[in-house]
């Protein structure tokens, strides 16, 4: 494999997980103390604005590596018609899915914030960013199998 492969293969990993990690952190650590009101609206704002940026650079990220992975990879015919190229496929429909879902979410968050509100925006957001756990998890599976793939194990 080039160094260019390499490095494509390492950003998207490390992009992948720390974009995942924040999506989960703000569902399952900071989500349920917003919506008990144990935060203030100044903190959740820039918790999300943070995880916001994380999810939009990430987001550019993944697509520049992945798309230079893909496209040197797959043809447009691999690409539909391989049980590799549908995972692939899969992969990018939960990326989509996950960057849609955290944006929502996040600004439904940020919503009530310069009205010092954070319980009634943190149960609006909270179906989303459930949503996008759930995304964020099932991008990180389907990159496991994408690689188990790749390694010859199915």
């Amino acid at each position: 494999m080039e160094p260019v492969e390499v490095a494509a293969w390492v950003a998207h990993s490390l992009f992948s997980g720390v974009w995942t990690g924040s999506v989960l952190f703000l569902a399952l650590a900071v989500l349920p103390l917003a919506r008990d009101g144990s935060l203030n609206a100044a903190p959740l704002e820039s918790l999300v604005g943070k995880v916001k940026t994380i999810s939009r650079v990430s987001a550019l990220a993944m697509l520049l590596t992945g798309g230079h992975m893909a496209g040197t990879k797959y043809t447009s015919e691999s690409l539909f018609e391989t049980e590799s190229g549908w995972l692939v496929l899969t992969m990018v429909t939960f990326w989509f899915l996950l960057m849609a879902t955290v944006e929502v979410g996040g600004s439904k968050l940020i919503d009530g914030t310069e009205r010092d509100k954070v319980r009634e925006p943190a149960a609006a957001a909270r179906p989303f960013l459930l949503t996008a756990s759930v995304c964020a998890v099932a991008l990180l599976v389907t990159a496991g199998l994408i690689s188990a793939r790749n390694l010859g194990y199915f």
